[in-house]
């Protein structure tokens, strides 16, 4: 059994059915805390998504850790910097009316979500190490630009599996 304390409860109990079906685990809470009772790779599997759910991710989002094999990662902004204006470096990394998160979507074909002094990602591991890059690059100084750039060079190869050994 696992316990975990959620800050947004209700949007995890409005979808408690969904859950306990797609991820073969029963959920209570208790207050604040959510108890995931399951087989302990599906407990596992649900820990991240109700993790994910409590980052802000939409069901939908949350869902692809289970679906499509998707990471979640968390990188803290008070490991890349020495300034006190975290507040500034959070609108840097959503952009003005969302622009650079959304761009930063786009590039890196990841998902994020920024929460309290945290930046979530959530994405394929084949592109999960650009975003975090990324986030690193923003977090320290570099201009939007120069990012962009970046991320644009830095495309993972797409292997294609023929078949053929």
């Amino acid at each position: 059994m696992i316990s975990i304390h959620s800050d947004k409860l209700p949007r995890i109990l409005k979808n408690r059915k969904h859950l306990e079906e797609r991820l073969n685990v029963k959920i209570t809470n208790k207050g604040r805390e959510v108890f995931i009772n399951g087989k302990p790779e599906d407990e596992y599997i649900a820990e991240k998504v109700i993790e994910a759910l409590n980052y802000g991710f939409e069901f939908k989002e949350a869902m692809l850790i289970k679906e499509e094999d998707f990471v979640l990662e968390i990188i803290s902004i008070k490991d890349f910097t020495r300034r006190n204006d975290l507040i500034r470096i959070r609108a840097r990394i959503i952009g003005k009316q969302g622009k650079a998160k959304k761009t930063l979507n786009e590039l890196t074909k990841c998902f994020f979500q920024v929460k309290d002094n945290e930046v979530a990602i959530l994405g394929d591991p084949e592109h999960i190490y650009n975003a975090q890059e990324a986030i690193k690059l923003i977090i320290k100084g570099s201009k939007h630009a120069n990012v962009y750039k970046y991320l644009e060079r830095n495309q993972p190869k797409l292997v294609i599996d023929l078949g053929l050994k």
